[in-house]
């Protein structure tokens, strides 16, 4: 079960810092505001990605030096996506194909390593990564691609207890980070792309055992305490005959929690399959609306009982691949309201009410988008259906629907890597790309384990000198404040600091830092491998603390068309690169 010698890590264990004691709910609950530590995916389970840290700043951040560099190794050097977790002087990352390390972060030497040690047969849709861990108590978890939830000792690395999310064989799998409140450890599913059904469900921490199931498709029925609860929706209202059987809206890239109303908001993926004239899309009979719910959706979630306490699907009759999981971030705008934000695949950026999950804005985030000419008063887009792909049975062959050119693409305006906040400026820091393309609608019908599509596509640049761009969006007005474009698809995380810096990195290698206000470049290094990761920040011992995993892979390699000329020279790695400020530079200009 791992790949360590057990004489080895003993004496690393007995070298590591000493123990700070269990993480608990209070300690995860203030996890935004304590610089010491890094205790949830997104710097706060509200996924701001914020840090008050100031030591860093405009001034000094050109003195930011590396102070080690740890390799993941091996010959699994795909798609590096994790974000670190730093609890008690240990640096906890995931890498691909499920692994996990304990790392000193004074020294960069690895405490222990797991391996899942996968299966045959594993069916990831796009590359086999991992974005992160959880922690709490003195066990850290984390999603394996074979649909598993392992707990290990955070100090030895041992099997606490490992349970099943659901059947690989299907098509499902795990790559997100879980989430953690009060107890429970919190998960979704990926294998959108294999008619699988997206679900969220709830752990008991300590043993595992599970306490509730909430299925996003309706017709499906959720659990409470191994007994059935409530069905999701109501059945047949917008899917017809059985299709929502196979309905798809994978929960694949795990949720956030507003503590203010206590609320889990969990997106979910395109419904199944992508052939939207299967669905009943755009022909709505029998009062069946076609809008597929809750795929391509937000939900706010019971976090005790499971129970869906609102929902906003950002598209209906969703037929482009436009996955509804985007992290949804809380904050407070600068009137006082409170929030929620998202920026969907679709290209739309949205602002929503954090008591209910009403639709309050909208604005695009991308340009030249075709599929819709807006978003009305109710948060419904304003469809352009002569640019929904074609129906395949109206073809003269029946195999192959008219052909549209789609923007964006199905890799999305933004896709999975995260976006930050800096209540600072109120503004957020999205990474997003401009790339369109060509799609259409095909015959297909579902079999257990095989894609469930039903369209083809090429992928397209809209532009000759850049795909990516880091843009700064006013969630207030919709404006883009700033750009930074690149070359290459941005596929990495984004974080901001108190010291009115954010930073990123491109698939080209390059860890960047930004001023927060204006978008000027502050600093660079080249890691040797092109970044998907999401970064951290951290003090210790008076001195602040950046780090970022660097490695080629996800999604966009595995694409075609003309956007690979664009990324097909890039070299995979597999580093933990972390950087500080030393304290004899931190006053230097």
């Amino acid at each position: 079960m791992r790949n360590f010698v057990a004489a080895a890590v003993a004496c690393l264990i007995a070298t590591a810092p000493a123990s700070a004691g269990p993480v608990t709910e209070a300690d995860i609950a203030n996890d935004a505001a304590n610089t010491s530590s890094v205790l949830t995916n997104g710097m706060g389970r509200h996924l701001q990605r914020y840090s008050p840290l100031e030591i860093l700043n405009k001034d000094n951040v050109k003195n930011l030096v590396p102070a080690w560099a740890f390799s993941l190794g091996g010959e699994k050097q795909r798609g590096q996506e994790t974000q670190p977790l730093v609890h008690d002087g240990v640096m906890y990352i995931t890498g691909s194909y499920s692994r996990m390390y304990a790392i000193d972060i004074k020294t960069g030497k690895e405490i222990w390593q797991y391996d899942a040690r996968l299966p045959e047969g594993i069916l990831p849709c796009c590359d086999v990564v991992n974005r992160g861990a959880a922690i709490y108590g003195d066990t850290i978890y984390f999603g394996t691609l074979d649909a598993r939830i392992v707990a290990l000792n955070a100090k030895t690395g041992d099997v606490v207890w490992r349970k099943k999310i659901a059947d690989y064989k299907a098509g499902y799998s795990y790559t997100a980070a879980p989430l953690i409140v009060n107890g429970l450890v919190i998960t979704g599913n990926s294998g959108g792309e294999f008619g699988v059904v997206g679900e969220v469900q709830a752990r008991d921490a300590e043993t595992g055992d599970l306490v509730w199931t909430r299925p996003v498709i309706e017709g499906h029925m959720g659990t409470l305490n191994g007994e059935e609860s409530t069905m999701t929706g109501t059945l047949n209202a917008t899917w017809p005959g059985d299709m929502w059987k196979t309905g798809g809206g994978a929960t694949w890239l795990g949720g956030s929690y507003d503590a203010d109303t206590d609320t889990l908001i969990f997106g979910t993926g395109n419904p199944a399959p992508w052939n939207s004239h299967l669905r009943g899309a755009g022909k709505p009979t029998d009062g069946n609306t076609g809008d597929n719910l809750y795929a391509a959706s937000r939900l706010g979630i019971d976090p005790a009982t499971g129970e869906i306490k609102w929902h906003f699907q950002t598209t209906p009759r969703e037929g482009w691949d436009f996955d509804g999981v985007n992290e949804v971030v809380a904050y407070t705008d600068r009137e006082g309201n409170k929030r929620y934000a998202t920026a969907d695949r679709n290209g739309y950026f949205y602002v929503l009410n954090r008591e209910d999950g009403k639709f309050v804005s909208a604005s695009p985030f991308v340009q030249n988008i075709t599929w819709a000419e807006g978003i009305d008063e109710n948060g419904r887009p304003i469809f352009i259906e002569n640019n929904r792909p074609g129906d395949p049975t109206a073809a003269a062959d029946g195999k192959k629907g008219e052909t549209t050119f789609s923007v964006p693409g199905f890799l999305g305006g933004k896709n999975w890597m995260p976006m930050a906040h800096s209540p600072k400026t109120g503004l957020f820091y999205v990474p997003s790309n401009e790339w369109g393309m060509d799609i259409w609608n095909e015959p297909v019908t579902y079999k257990k384990g095989a894609a469930y599509l039903g369209s083809g596509f090429t992928i397209k640049p809209l532009f000759e000198d850049y795909i990516g761009s880091l843009k700064a969006v006013d969630p207030d007005t919709g404006d883009i404040k700033w750009e930074y474009k690149n070359n290459a698809p941005l596929w990495g995380g984004v974080m901001s600091t108190a010291g009115g810096l954010v930073f990123t990195g491109t698939p080209e290698g390059e860890f960047k830092a930004f001023d927060d206000e204006t978008g000027e470049e502050l600093w660079s290094f080249q890691t040797g491998s092109g970044i998907v990761g999401q970064p951290i920040t951290w003090d210790m011992d008076g001195e602040q603390y950046v780090a970022v995993a660097s490695g080629w892979g996800g999604a966009v390699p595995l694409w075609g068309g003309e956007v690979a000329k664009k990324v097909n020279y890039l070299n995979q790695g597999g580093l933990m690169w972390v950087f500080k400020l030393p304290k004899q530079m931190a006053s230097a200009n």
